[in-house]
């Protein structure tokens, strides 16, 4: 029986993922290079490591670049983009009604605590949640398992009583390695990735409701 619900955040809750990417698209432009999604992509939901944008960068210009420079400007313009962002269809819809079906509420995020949880105190979801888990608490980020896992033995779940809900292949692998049944609901960026190991997918949280979705899953 499903107890829990765990959410990634970034592309998932917040669609923070579009705006990173134009910010660093600009940088490179700039350069007059061009960054490509795939590159891009072996980041998006996991660790910094998996991808250097600023090592990478430099291979294609030839030469070092101003990387505090760089890191100031485009987290700014980052945020100046994000601010036009709102909560993703369907997520407040799946949160009251897991409060509603008493079940325990998680998000697991390779992000750091300060970025998460200030952005969900921002959009007024913070109190939502039974626990929070993020990527500056663990060894080892999506792909790696260890967030989920963490987040089942806090909520006291097996991997059998849990959903989560995720948006890249980095976040659907980790949850996939952790044995959780895994919905894909990519944003505009990251549908255009694969997206197959995830056990189900929805184009948006607003096209199936929860009650039906625990339904799918329990079958």
């Amino acid at each position: 029986m499903i107890q829990a619900l765990i959410f990634d955040f970034d592309g998932l809750i917040l669609d923070t993922e579009q705006s990173e990417f134009q910010a660093w698209q600009e940088v490179y432009a700039e350069h007059s290079v061009y960054l490509p999604l795939e590159q891009w992509a072996l980041c998006i939901g996991g660790a910094a490591e998996l991808f250097d944008p600023y090592a990478y960068l430099e291979s294609l210009v030839g030469r070092p670049v101003q990387r505090e420079e760089i890191a100031v400007k485009r987290r700014r313009r980052h945020l100046e983009l994000l601010a036009k962002q709102s909560v993703l269809p369907g997520v407040i819809d799946y949160l009251n009604d897991a409060k509603r079906l008493g079940l325990k509420l998680a998000v697991a995020s390779s992000s750091s605590r300060s970025w998460v949880v200030g952005h969900l105190s921002q959009l007024g979801l913070l109190t939502y949640f039974d626990y929070i888990r993020c990527g500056d608490e663990v060894a080892r980020k999506k792909p790696d398992p260890e967030l989920y896992l963490a987040v089942l033995a806090a909520l006291g779940v097996s991997a059998n009583q849990a959903i989560v809900l995720e948006d890249s292949p980095n976040g659907i692998l980790a949850a996939r390695r952790a044995n959780i049944f895994c919905v894909a609901i990519p944003n505009p960026l990251t549908s255009q990735l694969s997206l197959e190991q995830a056990n189900l997918r929805l184009a948006s949280l607003a096209d199936m409701s929860l009650e039906q979705l625990i339904a799918k899953v329990q079958q």
